[in-house]
């Protein structure tokens, strides 16, 4: 599909996808939280088949949740209980790539670009999973975003051959009623590996 009408139909979606997002999360937000959390062997089940192994000793880039995004945190801390090492994303700058600071919970927390919370220190690192918060998707994989590129550039830089982690594994996180048919794509749209849901794993 031709990038400039991928655009115009990602920008129509938005609205829908963020409406739809909007009402799960005030019908189901904490539940779905928790039961994001009670799947964590569902998604090592993908993490080993995509890179070979599970989590213990592996860095996983989680998210602070803005809005009504369905809440990652107790995901997290049981990711961080069966061995995985955590970070959060921070943005550098428009057109570039996400940076990744390591992150355990109870760390202290500072407010970051576009409202979202970021490690007030910590190391460098380069995870081999993210999970990324989305508006809409679909099974093939395909992610609805909010416009801005940070993580199809951070996926692609992730994905080189060269990177340090070429495996690196994109895990969609979102409310089961945020799936749609299709999601509009353009030339430079990486696609997940898998999405969880309060639901369950949805694979492409």
């Amino acid at each position: 599909m031709p990038e400039d009408r991928a655009a115009q139909e990602k920008a129509q979606a938005r609205q829908a996808a963020k409406a739809r997002r909007d009402a799960a999360h005030t019908a189901c937000g904490e539940a779905a939280a928790r039961a994001l959390a009670a799947r964590v062997s569902a998604l090592e089940a993908v993490q080993a088949s995509k890179a070979g192994s599970g989590f213990s000793g592996r860095i996983i880039a989680g998210y602070r949740p803005i809005g009504s995004e369905i809440d990652p945190g107790p995901l997290m801390s049981a990711l961080f209980g069966a061995g995985a090492r955590l970070c959060l994303p921070v943005v550098i700058g428009n057109g570039q790539a996400l940076r990744f600071r390591a992150f355990s919970p109870g760390d202290a927390l500072i407010p970051g670009a576009f409202g979202a919370q970021i490690p007030a220190q910590g190391d460098w690192v380069s995870p081999d999973l993210l999970l990324v918060p989305l508006l809409a998707f679909d099974a093939q994989g395909g992610r609805l975003g909010y416009g801005g590129g940070f993580y199809d550039r951070t996926l692609a830089a992730l994905r080189t051959p060269s990177a340090e982690c070429a495996s690196c594994v994109a895990i969609g996180l979102a409310y089961a009623a945020q799936r749609v048919e299709a999601v509009p794509t353009g030339p430079f749209d990486q696609r997940l590996d898998a999405v969880l849901t309060e639901a369950g794993i949805v694979l492409p």
